[in-house]
């Protein structure tokens, strides 16, 4: 068998595989091991088919052998090359760091299933992304989706509000993908096919009220998976509570994957020809500008730091549908090379987290008190992140904004130009005063006597190193990323090697 024709569908399956295996391991530190090497097993596959389709152009497998439109098919073009690899390489700096965080946070007999659980999510995302069947998104959704709600509620040895989080995320997310499924209903009744590529064929000078109700209906649903504000109500709660190793996932990888699909639907399965979209667009902006400010004010006023970051993501995410909204090559690359940038940096910040709370046992920003001088490092890497976030010259979030305001200008807008420039440099701000809160804290402030600082150990800190190092490479050398997210912008928006 050749393993290079296999390359679609095999960072799916390995981690599909793998989950049932890994639940049956003995407790201790096997299914640890296991996990890990399946992620980063997958991640060399994932740079393996992006170094493909960068060579030879999009790769269709198809499943049995049965031909589109009539079977399902992976089909993997430079869109989702990158976000395969985005979420595989996240997954494989991840579980090495996951070790010494879940033995504290989770009971050990759960420590099987908890890994189980991650290989479950990790391929649920990874087949969202490779599918060329708008049907198999659904499924792969909910895989991903059922086994997330899980692990969020294994945060409720540290907290119990744990539990209520998961329930909400279930109740939020199982709306946005029933949302989902009847506006897949509604475009198969129009249309009568699911694959991707055929429905956009048959979309082309469609216009009636199903194809608009379900368009609607999709948008509306994966606004809810993306956590697109104001309907972002399940994420604050489910990243502050789940463990630190989970949070550091989802919020690299989850919201990421969704904005992908948004995407996908918009421009390659609906497209220009549809006279809906400018509709669309215009509530992208007013809502991710809207995003962008309410959200980071929020973020402003919180007293714990995973829930001031997780209101930050919220706001991010704003940034993205700008970016989408100016719906030019220019626009949406900027949005894929945020995409990438804030992977980057909410992995680092929030492995920054769990090590303070595998340090001190908590998370409130009053725990981060004098810890520039008992957790330099740590520290350290809280800082550059934040650089990061907030979009300082010399990291990723830099060269991301930058691009958004180049796009900016080059969009042609009902909003003056300047103006959105102007809100996105203001929102940016805000992120400093977050950010700089927290800095305050460990810098400026005396630890607190009498409060335990337990030994991190290497095998959080060395992925959490690697990761805030990835910030400054993405910043000082970002013309590979730029150069890939441009290449996939023009077959999103179908020019160039698009179709």
């Amino acid at each position: 068998m050749n393993i290079i024709e296999q390359l679609p569908v095999l960072p799916v399956v390995l981690p599909l595989v793998a989950a049932p295996i890994c639940v049956l391991l003995p407790k201790g530190n096997l299914p640890w091991a296991f996990a890990t090497f399946i992620s980063v097993l997958t991640f060399i596959l994932s740079l393996m088919l992006l170094r493909e389709v960068h060579a030879v152009g999009v790769i269709e497998y198809q499943l049995g052998n049965w031909p589109s439109p009539y079977g399902i098919i992976y089909r993997i073009d430079m869109v989702s090359a990158l976000i395969i690899t985005l979420v595989s390489g996240i997954a494989a700096t991840v579980f090495p760091y996951a070790k010494q965080s879940v033995a504290r946070e989770i009971a050990h007999q759960q420590t099987s299933f908890f890994y189980g659980m991650m290989l479950i999510t990790f391929a649920g995302l990874l087949g969202v992304v490779a599918t060329g069947d708008a049907f198999n998104v659904f499924v792969f959704l909910e895989i991903s989706s059922l086994s997330t709600y899980t692990l969020v509620a294994m945060g409720a040895r540290q907290d119990r509000r744990a539990l209520t989080a998961a329930f909400t995320y279930l109740v939020l997310g199982t709306i946005g993908a029933t949302f989902f499924v009847i506006g897949l209903g509604l475009l198969y009744a129009a249309t009568g096919t699911l694959n991707m590529i055929d429905l956009h064929e048959r979309l082309v000078g469609m216009d009636n009220k199903v194809v608009r109700a379900g368009f609607a209906f999709i948008i509306t649903g994966f606004g809810l998976k993306l956590a697109m504000f104001p309907l972002h109500r399940w994420l604050p709660d489910a990243y502050t509570f789940a463990p630190s190793a989970v949070t550091s996932f989802l919020a690299a990888t989850a919201t990421k994957v969704a904005v992908y699909v948004m995407l996908r639907f918009v421009f390659t399965v609906f497209g220009f020809s549809f006279v809906f979209l400018d509709v669309a667009l215009t509530f992208f902006i007013i809502l991710g500008l809207a995003g962008m400010f309410i959200a980071s004010l929020v973020a402003v006023f919180r007293d714990d730091v995973k829930q001031m970051l997780a209101y930050s993501s919220v706001a991010q995410i704003g940034y993205m549908l700008v970016g989408i909204s100016f719906a030019t090559v220019e626009g949406v690359s900027a949005a894929l090379v945020h995409v990438f940038n804030h992977a980057l940096m909410k992995a680092a910040l929030f492995m920054a987290v769990g090590a303070v709370f595998y340090a001190i046992g908590s998370h409130r920003i009053s725990a981060f008190r004098g810890l520039g001088k008992t957790m330099p490092f740590t520290a350290a890497c809280f800082v550059v992140a934040g650089l990061s976030l907030v979009g300082v010259p010399f990291t990723g979030g830099f060269v991301s904004k930058y691009l958004l305001i180049d796009g900016a200008f080059s969009a042609v807008l009902d909003v003056p130009s300047l103006v959105i420039v102007l809100m996105i440099v203001a929102s940016s701000l805000l992120a400093v005063a977050y950010i700089g809160r927290v800095v305050y804290e460990m810098y400026l402030a005396e630890p607190v006597e009498g409060v335990k600082v337990d030994r991190v150990p290497l095998g959080m800190l060395i992925p959490l190193g690697f990761m805030t190092a990835a910030n400054v490479y993405a910043g000082l050398d970002a013309e590979g990323l730029t150069t890939y997210a441009r290449r996939a912008a023009d077959i999103l928006l179908g020019v160039g090697m698009a179709e």
